[in-house]
């Protein structure tokens, strides 16, 4: 069973890292950019950029004194594989229901 307790979970447990996450898809922004959208610090923002980074979601490149931020699509097979053995778990229980009352129809 996956860990939830990896980084890629621990980045997404917090709210305002996903929000984030909802910029950075649309497009690649600076620090400054994503701390324009939140109403706290830039180094609160940055902070949050570190563990999305840390957590394989987010890739940073510096460009002169600019770092600049995007979605790392890779960084989420962790949660995608989480929720395939999910989505595989209900099927399976799902399809063993149906079967047990098709059989208890007939």
């Amino acid at each position: 069973m996956m860990d939830i307790t990896q980084p890629p979970f621990r980045a997404l447990a917090d709210p305002t890292r996903r929000d984030i996450l909802r910029l950075l898809a649309a497009q690649e922004m600076s620090i400054a950019d994503v701390a324009g959208q939140f109403d706290m610090t830039r180094a609160a923002v940055k902070k949050h950029l570190s563990v999305l980074s840390d957590g394989g979601l987010i890739t940073v490149e510096t460009k002169g004194r600019t770092r600049i931020n995007r979605i790392n699509p890779q960084g989420f097979a962790p949660v995608l594989n989480w929720f395939d053995f999910f989505d595989q778990f209900w099927d399976d229980h799902l399809n063993t229901l149906k079967s047990i009352i098709e059989k208890d129809m007939k």
